[in-house]
């Protein structure tokens, strides 16, 4: 057994590479090898987002509070709200984030393919993140 104490990991804010706006990560929990899950929380400030992206093993994401957007390649703009859980097919490209006027915090879960968890792309351009969302 590994207990990790709260606070004793400092949160980071996201990698500019990979993020529009201000996002930090705080991390909740790494498996050890041979395991291969990770999660973090992370947290949007308002309009911030993730670049495009996919996941070897697909990815969950767990709406702990505020509003959120979020879109698969090719399908609408969703609006997230505490409580929703959304899955990303492994594969499955799509951008995640704050609405335009909330912070927005998630869980999200994944696994690693050698070591990694994402495979990074191009920023969500300002006119699909400010798309009307479906819902």
């Amino acid at each position: 057994m590994k207990l990790m104490r709260a606070g004793s990991t400092p949160s980071k804010v996201a990698p500019a590479d990979y993020f529009t706006g201000t996002v930090w990560m705080d991390p909740v929990g790494e498996a050890e090898e041979p395991g291969r899950a990770r999660a973090l929380l992370v947290t949007f400030a308002p309009g911030a987002r993730t670049n495009w992206h996919t996941h070897p093993y697909g990815q969950m994401l767990f709406v702990a509070s505020g509003t959120g957007r979020c879109q698969s390649e090719g399908g609408p703009v969703r609006v997230l709200r505490p409580g929703d859980r959304v899955w990303f097919p492994a594969g499955e490209r799509h951008w995640h984030g704050a609405a335009p006027d909330a912070v927005m915090s998630h869980i999200a879960i994944q696994e690693a393919e050698d070591g990694e968890t994402a495979t990074w792309q191009e920023p969500v351009s300002d006119a699909d993140y400010a798309a009307a969302p479906a819902d």
